[in-house]
């Protein structure tokens, strides 16, 4: 990815979070959000990693968003009201600034050595083909040198993960409830 790509995508991301945290409209601080989704999805993009960048539109962009939105819809959230601005929370904030600029110093100042990722050649590929049954769809296609990605993604999400991905969809069901819950408790 050229630089100049990259600091365009980045400055859409940094202008979209920090329009979440300014707006005061809970639908303006949404949108805003989805525009921050935008520009992470680019930069997943222009690092080939193609379909993260197109699932960060779809899911998040698309159906998280929508469900943000219907939840804040179904809550019927006004504009916050302004109060009189204490000393205490700046001061926290400007805190935590400087602990993450100290931080984000450090981290910069160290020198990592040039990692690069290994060849991606057919050879390498077949004998990754190794670490999956024989016969499967991933092992048939490392075999004949094409990366799978999308199937190396869903075999790693519902054999290692499969636990923290079912407790999140209850998670979200369990907030979509509870939004529906409250909201009929305000109307009555």
């Amino acid at each position: 990815m050229p630089s100049y790509l990259f600091w365009l995508f980045s400055t859409i991301m940094l202008i979209g979070a920090c329009a979440v945290i300014a707006f005061r409209n809970p639908v303006s601080s949404a949108l805003a959000m989805v525009t921050c989704f935008v520009g992470l999805a680019a930069l997943f993009i222009g690092l080939s990693a193609f379909f993260v960048g197109v699932i960060q539109i779809l899911v998040y962009s698309g159906a998280i968003m929508v469900l943000f939105l219907f939840i804040i819809m179904l809550l019927d959230l006004k504009d916050e009201e302004k109060r009189a601005n204490s000393f205490a929370p700046l001061a926290a904030g400007l805190v935590l600034v400087g602990i993450f600029f100290i931080q984000l110093v450090g981290v910069l100042s160290n020198k990592l050595p040039n990692q690069t990722a290994p060849p991606l050649d057919p050879a390498t590929l077949a004998a990754a083909a190794s670490d999956y049954p024989p016969g499967s769809k991933i092992a048939e296609a490392l075999t004949a040198g094409k990366l799978p990605d999308v199937h190396l993604i869903g075999h790693t999400l519902f054999t290692q993960y499969n636990l923290p991905l079912q407790i999140l969809g209850v998670l979200l069901l369990v907030a979509t409830v509870g939004v529906v819950v409250l909201s009929n408790r305000q109307t009555s």
